[in-house]
């Protein structure tokens, strides 16, 4: 209780602001999605009523079993013209969820109004999605809790990096989508600089550790990106399957490109400001420490992190095929077409990523170096 009392006493009026706005946002955000219904133009049906009628067990032609139900649904249409009126449909669902899902009462569900039911006063129709908001912005309040928390004011910093990054990204992609002559590629690569001055600077504040910080993720990235390229451009895109993109109409290699640069910024990111804070730190524990133990510590650092940090990006690249790579090797598709087909794209994006990893540590290692030597010299 003590505790307690102590760190109320500690409150200033900026905390007391700050909590006071965090609780009303939390509020008033929890509040308006549960009776946000009039905002969207799409029906929206809350379920009231379930009925399961049926169920039915079925083997395909490749000997695969499944359970097929079938629900009697009523609910209450939350918005538009016909809000209020009862809303009748049927739903059938398996026990895979492929396609499917079972609905339960509480739920609210996107609908299409078809018509009116024989009896004049229901209507029915087809159900398009659920609606999700609710579980979304709890999730996300939960992760900004989390980072206030633990990170509280560089917490704080990193959620409104977050926000402006997703801002650039979508402004990015409206860009090119507005403007097709233009390059992916470049246009990506100014995002990329906006990414990261915004990202250090907020979180890490003006100071040499987070110029030292800046300057190795941009010659890092643009040197990984240069080396793709002209791999790329060597092999003429031999091994890469574009098939995913082929309904774009755009340029894939282009596209492709512009992936690798956005995506590996963030392992980069990583690398090079753990190298910048870590050498930056011995140089503050001790000014006369010398270049080469700068040097030394900063190899020994970026060995300990090179192998972790490349597994990371092999794993966050992987992990998104691996539904498709169960639905291909269950209808017994060779390995090598199942991975080539797949995993093609993937792996090259984590391979370049992995250049940019390593390349990061040498870059980040004399970067920082060189601002500290500017600083001992000002000294």
């Amino acid at each position: 209780m003590n505790i307690i009392v102590n760190k109320l006493k500690k409150l200033t009026y900026i905390h007391i602001i700050f909590y006071v706005v965090l609780a009303t946002l939390f509020l008033s955000s929890i509040l308006f999605v549960h009776h946000n219904h009039s905002f969207y133009d799409q029906p929206i049906v809350k379920v009231l009523e379930v009925t399961l009628e049926d169920s039915t067990e079925t083997i395909d032609m490749f000997g695969n079993e499944d359970v097929l139900y079938t629900q009697n649904i009523v609910g209450q249409v939350m918005n538009g013209e016909e809000k209020g009126r009862p809303f009748i449909f049927v739903n059938e669902y398996s026990t895979s969820g492929a396609y499917d899902q079972p609905y339960k009462v509480g739920q609210e569900l996107f609908v299409k109004i078809e018509r009116v039911t024989e009896d004049g006063v229901s209507l029915t129709g087809n159900v398009m999605d659920v609606k999700r908001d609710k579980h979304l912005l709890f999730v996300s309040w939960v992760f900004i809790f989390i980072l206030l928390i633990v990170g509280r004011k560089q917490g704080l910093y990193s959620i409104l990096t977050l926000a402006i990054n997703a801002a650039i990204i979508s402004y990015t992609l409206d860009v090119y989508l507005s403007r097709p002559h233009w390059n992916l590629v470049f246009i990506a690569g100014v995002s990329v600089l906006f990414f990261t001055v915004i990202s250090f600077l907020l979180v890490n504040g003006f100071n040499e550790k987070t110029y030292a910080a800046i300057a190795a993720t941009l010659v890092a990235t643009f040197v990984l990106i240069v080396i793709t390229y002209l791999v790329i451009w060597v092999s003429d895109s031999q091994g890469l399957r574009y098939e995913e993109m082929q309904f774009l109409t755009r340029n894939p290699e282009v596209i492709f490109l512009a992936g690798v640069l956005v995506g590996s910024l963030g392992a980069v990111m990583d690398v090079a400001i753990t190298m910048s804070s870590s050498i930056f730190g011995l140089y503050e524990k001790n000014q006369q420490i010398s270049v080469e133990a700068l040097k030394a510590s900063g190899k020994e650092i970026g060995k300990d992190i090179m192998g972790t940090m490349t597994n990371i990006l092999f794993f966050v690249y992987i992990s998104g095929a691996i539904p498709t790579l169960v639905l291909y090797m269950k209808n017994d598709m060779l390995w090598g077409y199942t991975f080539t087909m797949n995993l093609s794209l993937d792996i090259a994006r984590a391979l370049a990523g992995g250049i940019g990893i390593v390349l990061t540590i040498p870059i980040g290692i004399y970067i920082t170096i060189f601002f500290i030597n500017k600083k001992r010299v000002s000294q």
